[in-house]
């Protein structure tokens, strides 16, 4: 998500409608329902994020430690049990 500058992408009226709530401040514009994208569909995060779950259960059961987990993917103990315990869901 990226800024933009009102003065060069609403028209004046809008803007100085909006300036009547918001002025000087930043305002989220929500996407239309219909233009909405999951987390991860176009930068693939989801995939990649999967992957490294899969890669840490598979070790996990292989017999790796979760403190050693923890340490090579940075994540808290507390974040490896939750991939653990996605898992047998």
């Amino acid at each position: 998500m990226g800024y933009l500058n009102g003065e060069k992408v609403l028209p004046r009226a809008l803007l100085a409608s909006i300036q009547e709530y918001v002025d000087g401040g930043y305002v989220y514009i929500p996407r239309r329902a219909d233009s909405r994208r999951q987390w991860g569909e176009s930068t693939q995060s989801r995939r990649r994020t999967a992957e490294r779950n899969n890669e840490i259960r598979r070790r996990y059961l292989a017999g790796t430690p979760v403190e050693e987990l923890a340490q090579d993917y940075f994540l808290s103990p507390k974040r490896i049990y939750s991939v653990l315990s996605a898992a047998k869901k």
